[in-house]
């Protein structure tokens, strides 16, 4: 089942489709996988705090959230994300490194096949044990299809490999990303990493009760618009939300940008590890020589958790090339490639310069990872996000384009 609409669904529409996507379901027992609260724009909380209100008489209801890498949501965040009457202590916690269970492999063969040679490699199916617990007989994965620098498009079976995933399929999936390229990935479906997602739900999720909910998003502030809503386990209905999101949420620039100032909203980035976003989601649309400001008054460390913080702080944003040539060299980060392939998403390759404007890191840190670095409380005196609205503006003679949310489009020429 799918909706679509230009103005985006009501909330009695949306109510409507979910509670039609359980008629003639006998339940005991459901788990709900959404996103954490750095998805806030993907219509995602709502849709859990819907189905929760439908579900909590008459089965048992777990929320998961898909967490990835990224830390555990606060009680706080889970209030702002699913509404105050989806109790804290429904949430689950997710560990990407202690908590899956490996269900097979992707032969080497089929890597390469679908890395053209790049990498030749294994790759491992984990996912979080409860995904696999029989007692579930619905698991509800909720989410944003978007364009995204690893998969191409985001969301659908990605939410239970990465989202859901371990720590192996992770680093896997995300280095053969970043060998592959990510401007031959962004905005597009069929990627070798959705490849490889392909090949283990089919190889593996066959008998897993999933049904995915699928969202296309846009917002205003901080209301959400979902002009797309797509219900079901088939994989037409992901390429529907795909063509719907390259249609809404891909932005072609008539031009190469030559100044792009973009803001992280302080909810939703806290690090660099997400607030790259900034810097993969613009890169196909900066000129080269061109400049990038990233506006980061909550970004206050690097990586999400803190052996991916201390590498990222060790090697820096060097580029691709170098990059490739430490993890040759270097065990630590041998052995965490999603860091790797983070650390070439997150450089420019000396194309156009990244400047973070932070509160919480301080200069000598910022360019110790090689951005170079503006005091936040300096920047804003010229580029106010509170005046500030998405696209051209000329200020002081130059002009700049701002972008409000990066996580919620790609711009290319």
């Amino acid at each position: 089942m799918f909706y679509e609409s230009k103005e985006g669904l009501s909330d009695s529409a949306l109510r409507e489709a979910l509670a039609g996507s359980l008629e003639g379901k006998d339940l005991k027992h459901v788990l709900i996988l959404p996103p954490d609260y750095t998805r806030m724009y993907s219509g995602a909380g709502k849709i859990t705090e819907i189905y929760y209100d439908l579900l909590k008489d008459r089965c048992e209801v777990d929320i998961m959230p898909a967490l990835g890498t990224h830390e555990p949501m606060t009680e706080a965040e889970c209030k702002a994300f699913f509404g105050p009457d989806v109790p804290f202590e429904k949430i689950l916690v997710h560990n990407w490194k202690t908590d899956v269970i490996k269900l097979g492999e992707v032969p080497g063969e089929f890597v390469s096949e679908v890395s053209e040679g790049l990498v030749t490699d294994k790759i491992d199916v984990e996912v979080n044990r409860r995904i696999m617990d029989k007692k579930y007989d619905l698991i509800i994965s909720a989410g944003q299809v978007v364009p995204h620098e690893v998969v191409g498009m985001a969301n659908y079976s990605k939410n239970i490999f990465v989202g859901c995933g371990g720590s192996s399929m992770i680093n896997s999936s995300h280095m053969l990303g970043a060998f592959y390229g990510m401007e031959r990935i962004m905005g597009k479906d069929f990627s070798p990493v959705r490849k490889v997602f392909d090949y283990a739900e089919e190889n593996f999720l066959k008998d897993v009760p999933l049904m995915y909910v699928l969202t296309v998003t846009t917002n205003k502030g901080d209301d959400t618009f979902i002009h797309g809503l797509y219900i079901g386990r088939k994989r037409e209905l992901f390429e529907m939300a795909v063509k719907n999101s390259q249609d809404t949420n891909l932005n072609k620039m008539d031009k190469p940008l030559k100044k792009v100032i973009v803001y992280l909203d302080p909810r939703e980035f806290k690090s660099t590890w997400l607030g790259n976003k900034a810097v993969y989601r613009t890169r196909m649309a900066i000129a080269d020589d061109g400049e990038l400001i990233i506006l980061a008054p909550a970004v206050k460390k690097f990586g999400e958790d803190d052996e991916n913080d201390r590498l990222i702080r060790k090697y820096g944003y060097v580029g691709r090339e170098k990059v490739l040539e430490l993890v040759k060299e270097n065990d630590d980060l041998k052995a965490n490639l999603s860091v790797a392939a983070h650390l070439i998403h997150g450089s420019s390759d000396g194309r156009f310069s990244i400047t973070y404007c932070t509160k919480e890191i301080g200069k000598e840190e910022v360019e110790g990872v090689n951005f170079k670095y503006i005091p936040y409380d300096e920047i804003i005196n010229k580029y106010d996000p509170k005046v500030l609205t998405d696209g051209f503006h000329t200020i002081d003679g130059e002009e700049i384009f701002y972008i409000s949310n990066p996580a919620l489009g790609l711009w290319t020429l």
